[in-house]
């Protein structure tokens, strides 16, 4: 059991009933901003001297959080229309893929430009596979369109 309190009093805005669903639903970004202290994603090492600058990063980060949110939640939905799965990082099929575990997949994938010719190296079979629950957009970005 815990507590959980509230300084709306009013009842008409936010019931008893209503503030465990609502505490609940701040998880979720919450755990949406966790991305943003990763090591990968080097804040720390930035240094902004100026209000402007400071607010400029948030907004990109801001961004980036949508991007990535959006990211997550079409491959959930696309892996749940098509009632498919995909490896996490033990090797077991799941339907529901964290998207740190896919970005980490295809961090080694690299283009390479060779007299005028473009190739992915490191494209492997199951990030052809994930990439196909992207759509044709996505899968034009990787050459295989």
């Amino acid at each position: 059991m815990f507590i959980l309190a509230t300084n709306v009093l009013d009842a008409d805005k936010l019931s008893n009933e209503d503030v465990l669903p609502e505490y609940k639903a701040q998880q979720s970004t919450e755990r949406g901003f966790r991305f943003l202290k990763d090591p990968l994603f080097f804040t720390s090492t930035v240094f902004l001297n100026s209000r402007k600058r400071v607010g400029a990063l948030a907004m990109v980060m801001g961004l980036c959080l949508l991007v990535y949110s959006l990211g997550h939640r079409a491959l959930r939905q696309s892996l749940k229309r098509g009632s498919q799965t995909i490896q996490n990082q033990l090797g077991k099929p799941t339907a529901t893929p964290t998207f740190h575990w896919v970005f980490q997949c295809f961090m080694s994938i690299n283009l390479l430009t060779f007299a005028s010719l473009k190739q992915i190296s490191n494209l492997s079979e199951q990030r052809c596979s994930i990439l196909l629950f992207f759509g044709a957009p996505c899968g034009k970005y990787y050459l295989l369109s």
